[in-house]
């Protein structure tokens, strides 16, 4: 894996084990960063090269300048693929980044060949005068609440996260990677996250004609994955069957995982990578 620089933001990069190998560019959630797509990268197995960026307001790229905004993630999609000499890529997401991915293939058809969202990218509209934070807490919880929250050291960071029900039990060092990314300060230690970017892509989420429409305009074939279990490993899913009724791609549900580990458990890495490998038209 290579970490660089590529315009204001911080990207991750992949490699596949052939120069000509297909590209999948990926979006991470809501208050993650690009390292959460470090355990499927391990299981794509250089058929693919991955690209991850911290998008903007997050990780390394938390000093990059605003607006914030799903629509602007999407476009630093684009422009990332661009300063990379990409001409073309397999956008994904997780949660929020499911949302950046299909609004990314709608605005830059030409850019993508599929799309693969994961539990993430159908939205549910709120009326005006909701609380955006109130609707944040409520849905992610201990992710949210970390935004305001100082750690006196990493270890303390790192049993914060042990704590979160849907993290218990093995710590592999992807996962420890990907936590410790988002650490900023030199103690005490904060999240990486700009609350500011938070609120205005969680308003996207849930009031944005552009970013709630894009999942029923995209303009390539797509594949929507979805957890069994919720943010907190909760018989409660992000998206419960009665809310797939009318999803305008296929949907499979990805069992014994949760709205974490469908990204970073094993089990869920393996679903996403193969189906990566599927959009990208390599074979296992």
């Amino acid at each position: 894996m290579k970490t660089m620089t590529v315009g204001d933001l911080m990207v991750h990069v992949w490699r596949g084990t052939e120069p000509d190998a297909p590209v999948v560019i990926a979006a991470h959630g809501i208050t993650a960063n690009g390292l959460s797509w470090a355990r499927v990268a391990d299981l794509l197995g250089g058929r693919v090269t991955l690209i991850a960026p911290d998008l903007r307001g997050r990780g390394g790229s938390r000093d990059a300048p605003g607006p914030y905004g799903i629509v602007r993630h999407a476009d630093d999609l684009a422009l990332v693929l661009d300063d990379l000499g990409v001409p073309e890529a397999v956008f994904a997401g997780h949660s929020m980044g499911g949302f950046v991915a299909a609004v990314a293939a709608v605005r830059h058809p030409w850019r993508a060949t599929r799309a693969v969202l994961v539990d993430g990218g159908l939205g549910f509209e709120v009326p005006e005068g909701t609380d955006i934070d109130a609707v944040l807490t409520a849905v992610i919880g201990p992710a949210m609440t970390r935004l305001t929250m100082e750690f006196a050291t990493r270890d303390d960071y790192r049993a914060y996260w042990q704590a979160h029900p849907a993290f218990t039990g093995e710590w592999p060092p992807w996962v420890e990677a990907y936590i410790q990314h988002d650490l900023v300060g030199t103690g005490p230690y904060r999240s990486s996250c700009v609350l500011d970017a938070v609120r205005a892509d969680g308003a996207d989420q849930l009031r944005d004609p552009e970013t709630l429409g894009a999942i029923h305009a995209l303009p390539v074939p797509a594949v929507f994955l979805h957890a069994e279990r919720g943010f907190t490993d909760d018989p409660n899913p992000l998206y419960p069957q009665s809310a797939l009724a009318g999803l305008p791609i296929p949907e499979i549900l990805v069992p014994d995982t949760n709205h974490y580990t469908i990204l970073i458990g094993d089990k869920g890495a393996a679903t996403v990578a193969e189906h990566l490998t599927r959009a990208a038209g390599v074979g296992r």
